[in-house]
């Protein structure tokens, strides 16, 4: 038996029911906002990782997704200079900054400030 397809830990789906209350929110905050002259703007899901990392802290730089570069991304990876001392190890921090310079957005927060000093 083929098996039930579900969605990843941590997220959730949205009804109907539910999307019209998220909706009379949000559509009531953007009121207020754009009656003290506010506008609205938009940031990437995804930034580079050298705007992301050591701006939530340590524990949130673990928290990051990281995405891989696109194509093949091991490819010209000398594997060797990443090893641990002779152990079976490899420095996982080092190696993922190689192969990954861009990452999903813990928040607003970092992307908002990147957006202000960009524009």
């Amino acid at each position: 038996m083929a098996q039930k397809p579900s969605i990843p830990k941590g997220t959730r789906d949205f009804g109907p029911a539910e999307m019209a209350g998220r909706n009379y929110i949000f559509d009531t905050i953007r009121s207020v906002f754009k009656c003290y002259g506010y506008a609205p703007i938009e940031t990437p899901a995804m930034e580079n990782l050298a705007t992301l990392l050591g701006k939530y802290g340590d524990e949130g730089d673990k928290l990051l997704f990281r995405i891989l570069n696109s194509g093949d991304a091991f490819s010209g990876i000398d594997f060797q200079s990443y090893r641990l001392d002779g152990e079976d190890q490899y420095n996982s921090k080092a190696l993922s900054l190689k192969v990954c310079e861009k990452g999903l957005r813990y928040d607003l927060t970092v992307p908002f400030a990147r957006y202000v000093v960009q524009h």
